[in-house]
């Protein structure tokens, strides 16, 4: 959240596509030195991308509709589905001697509250590349109408990310949330509505980093920092992965003990640490506490897996702070404004317990141990360095650059929706859950395993 989040305001406002070709071209040509400057990318490849000329010349020739859902481990995603969409794509097309159209580019739906960190900036700029806003976390009509508008009658493909948010991690995937593939199912249903042809598909795309060199001397200085952040000395600055695990597990268990306590000792929850609880068992139970203790103050019954919870008690905080009987706030007196801050402040305070919880949901206790590549190791160290910067109120955008990082894009095979749509007139929610579940199964297929 911004710094704003600490005062009551106005609702959100949805924030429309208003597709600009000269901020495209800009940003188009802009996108390399943006990467080399901002970034520790130096190369982004890509793998399959001729059958995503294909689908984008049926697209064009008006035989088909497609969604492209990629993956969501780090921040750097977007920039990499804009090079794989505006420099791979039309270079391929132009080897392999397929007819594209310019402009070739995508639409693409964001969270609305990117521009409340980022800036209101981002908001103008992502409005102006044809994104289109939605919150998450509710029933947004505008946002859902939009993108349902976009997906069956706007001259690009567009682009979401179906685990919601990034996870952190290279090799694990998120559960997916079902939008996407109800979006897919809306879809179609409006082609045939309007006696319209075109078959409707979900194309998954893998994105992935890979260090060029691996960064253990950085990733080593970290963990120094970390512990040094705890309050824990090491004096083995060793950089062999297996002395390095152990101090990254001792380091997780020392977090996971504070935190345990200062559930129990300031929120009053039972958090028994029974010997034969393995690391991941605590950690669950500990999410869970983190949510409880949000959920109590918003009055909310646990539901649905973590991640649904994370989802309602953030729209939940965002209903205290962004409110509808503020619209007129030149109407409303200093006596109702301040105590609206106060309401802001405290809902501001009970979100940072969700996000918390937000940056954990992919842990699992055993990713670094089964595989201890530098990229493994690099994916939760920096996670823990998240969780440091928020319980010492910084910013955890500015994250540490351990190395530089090759990229690979991935292209799976689509998903035909029209081909499911006789089970979804039979049973929605079903058709939607297993849709869903193939797009995660086919996600999961394209990681590339280190």
């Amino acid at each position: 959240m911004n710094q704003n989040s600490n005062h009551a305001q106005p609702p959100l406002e949805y924030i429309p596509p208003n597709f600009n070709p000269w901020i495209w071209r800009s940003v188009k040509t802009l996108l390399p030195l943006w990467l080399q400057w901002q970034t520790n990318i130096q190369d982004i490849e890509g793998k399959n991308v001729a059958q995503l000329a294909n689908l984008y010349q049926q697209f064009q020739d008006g035989k088909i509709r497609f969604l492209m859902a990629f993956r969501h481990p780090s921040v750097n995603d977007p920039y990499c589905m804009g090079y794989l969409v505006w420099k791979l794509l039309p270079k391929i097309a132009k080897d392999k001697k397929i007819t594209l159209k310019n402009p070739i580019h995508s639409h693409f739906i964001y969270d609305r509250g990117i521009p409340l960190w980022a800036g209101s900036g981002v908001g103008w700029l992502y409005s102006q590349l044809g994104g289109t806003s939605i919150q998450r976390s509710k029933l947004d009509i505008p946002g859902l109408r939009s993108a349902r508008e976009l997906f069956a009658n706007s001259q690009f493909p567009i682009a979401a990310a179906p685990e919601g948010a990034t996870n952190g991690h290279n090799e694990i995937i998120s559960p997916l949330e079902p939008g996407i593939s109800q979006l897919g199912f809306w879809c179609t249903e409006d082609l045939r509505k309007a006696n319209r042809n075109e078959t409707v598909f979900i194309v998954p795309i893998g994105i992935q980093y890979f260090y060029i060199s691996p960064p253990w001397q950085a990733i080593e200085q970290l963990l120094t920092q970390l512990e040094k952040d705890a309050g824990i000395s090491s004096q083995d600055h060793s950089i062999d992965p297996a002395k390095l695990y152990k101090r990254l597990y001792q380091l997780g268990e020392h977090f996971l003990g504070v935190m345990e306590n200062f559930y129990r000792q300031f929120y009053h929850r039972e958090l028994p640490n029974l010997p034969d609880q393995t690391f991941q068992e605590r950690l669950q139970k500990l999410l869970n506490i983190g949510l409880e203790v949000a959920e109590t103050y918003f009055d909310l019954k646990p539901k649905g897996t973590m991640i649904d919870r994370c989802r309602r008690l953030e729209q939940a905080g965002w209903e205290y702070i962004y409110r509808d009987d503020f619209k007129e706030m030149n109407k409303l007196s200093s006596v109702e404004k301040g105590l609206g801050d106060r309401i802001a402040e405290e809902a501001s305070l009970r979100m940072w317990h969700m996000r918390l919880v937000e940056s954990f949901v992919a842990v699992t206790g055993y990713y670094v141990k089964d595989k201890p590549t530098a990229e493994r190791f690099a994916d939760t160290v920096l996670l823990l360095w998240d969780f440091v910067a928020k319980i010492k109120g910084e910013n955890p955008l500015f994250r540490p650059q351990l190395g530089q990082q090759k990229v690979f894009i991935t292209v799976g095979e689509p998903l035909s929706v029209s081909d499911r749509f006789d089970a979804y007139k039979s049973n929605r929610r079903q058709a939607v859950t297993t849709l869903t579940q193939n797009l995660q199964d086919a996600l999961e297929k394209l990681i590339i395993h280190s």
